[in-house]
C-alpha cells in the first residue's frame, strides 16, 4: 500500500505519468495546492488539481483527497505540514488495524518532488529525511522522487509566439498585397493588430534576455530563504527538554542560565553535576554535533539559540507530549 504526497503546481503529467507507467501500487493521494501568487497562477493550479483528483480516482482507483498550502514560499510551515503528514500517513495503518500486518504489508510514503515551488519541495524533502532519522524502523517505507519531463513547453511555445509575431509584423508593415485589405475584410481593427504585434515583440525580448522569470520576489524581509540541511542524527529524552526549553525562552545568555531554568522545569537540584550534564548534551547538540544549536561566544559566556534547523525540529514536534518529570 502507498500513500503518495503531491504538491501541485503547473505540472500534470510529472504528477500521474510515472505511477501508471511503472505499476505502482497506490491506493492513497494528498494533492497539496497553493494559494499565493497571481489569481491566473492560482487558478491555473487549482484546475490541474481537479484533473489529477479526478485521474488518480479514474486510471489508478486511489482514494485521493486534496488540501490547500497557505503560502508557499513559507519554509517554516511547509516543513511541519510535511513532518505531520508523512508520520500520520506511515501510522495511518496502526491506528486503523493495531499490531496487524507484518512490515511488508505496512504504508509506504512516496513524497513527489517535481512540481511546486522550491521552498515546499526542499521542505517536504528535509522533513522526510528527518523523519527517517527519528524512525529508523520506518526508513525504508519513506521516499522521495523526482521524475524528469519528456519536453519542456517553454521553447517550443516561444517558437510558435514568434511565428505570430512574423504574421502580425508582415499585415502591420503590409509587406505582403493585400494585407490592409485583409485585415478590413476580416473587421479586424489594425489598431489591435499593432498592439498585439508590440506586446508579443516585448515579451520575446524579455523572455530571450531573461529566460523564463523575471526578478526576484522580496519574501518577508529577504529575497533570499534559507534552506537549512536536516540532521542525520537522533535526539535523546534529554536533548529534547534541551530544545524544547530554548524554544520556549527563545535565548540564554549562558549555558548556566540554560541549566538554571531546565533545574527549575525539572524540579531538580542546580549542581554542578548537573551544570555539566545539560552542557555535554548543548555540545551534542552543537555545530559540531547535530547542528540543532548555536553558540556564539561573548566574554566568559556563550549565547545559546537553537539554530534553523533547530527551530524547524521544535515547531514539528510542538503537540507531542513531554514528560519533564
Amino acid at each position: 500500500m502507498q500513500t503518495h504526497i503531491v504538491p501541485v503546481g503547473f505540472d500534470y503529467d510529472r504528477m500521474i505519468a510515472p505511477l501508471i507507467r511503472d505499476q505502482f501500487d497506490v491506493d492513497r493521494v494528498i494533492l497539496l495546492e497553493g494559494t499565493v501568487g497571481s489569481e491566473a497562477n492560482v487558478e491555473y493550479s487549482r484546475n490541474i488539481a481537479r484533473k489529477l483528483e479526478q485521474d488518480f480516482r479514474n486510471l489508478l482507483g486511489a482514494e485521493t483527497v486534496r488540501e490547500r498550502l497557505d503560502d508557499v514560499y513559507d519554509y517554516d510551515a511547509a516543513f511541519e505540514r510535511a513532518y505531520d503528514l508523512i508520520n500520520a500517513e506511515l501510522d495511518r495503518d496502526e491506528r486503523n488495524e493495531p499490531g496487524d500486518g507484518d512490515a511488508a504489508d505496512k504504508r509506504e510514503v512516496w513524497v513527489n518532488l517535481c512540481s511546486m515551488p522550491r521552498p515546499v519541495s526542499f521542505a517536504f524533502a528535509t522533513a522526510a529525511h528527518s523523519i527517517m532519522v527519528e524512525r529508523q524502523d520506518d526508513r525504508d517505507r519513506i521516499h522521495t522522487y523526482y521524475t524528469a519531463p519528456e519536453k519542456y513547453l517553454e521553447t517550443e511555445l516561444a517558437e510558435e509566439l514568434r511565428a505570430t509575431r512574423d504574421l502580425l509584423r508582415d499585415l502591420v508593415e503590409g509587406e505582403n498585397e493585400g494585407a490592409d485589405d485583409a485585415i478590413a475584410g476580416a473587421g479586424v481593427d489594425p489598431d489591435r493588430v499593432a498592439d498585439r504585434l508590440a506586446s508579443t515583440t516585448d515579451l520575446l525580448a524579455e523572455f530571450d534576455e531573461r529566460g523564463t522569470t523575471i526578478g526576484a520576489k522580496r519574501i518577508g524581509d529577504s529575497h533570499v530563504i534559507e534552506l537549512p540541511v536536516a540532521s542525520f542524527q537522533n535526539v535523546k529524552p534529554f536533548e529534547e527538554l534541551v530544545l524544547f526549553t530554548l524554544g520556549e525562552h527563545g535565548e540564554f545568555a549562558s549555558v548556566s542560565e540554560l541549566a538554571e531554568t531546565l533545574a527549575d522545569d525539572l524540579n531538580e537540584e542546580y549542581t554542578d553535576s548537573f551544570r555539566s550534564k545539560v552542557i555535554y548534551n548543548v555540545d551534542r547538540l552543537g555545530p559540531g554535533g547535530k547542528g540543532y544549536i548555536e553558540r556564539e561566544e561573548r566574554g566568559k559566556s556563550y549565547r545559546t539559540t537553537l539554530s534553523r534547523i533547530g527551530e524547524l525540529w521544535v515547531r514539528a514536534h510542538a503537540d507531542e507530549d513531554r514528560d519533564l518529570a
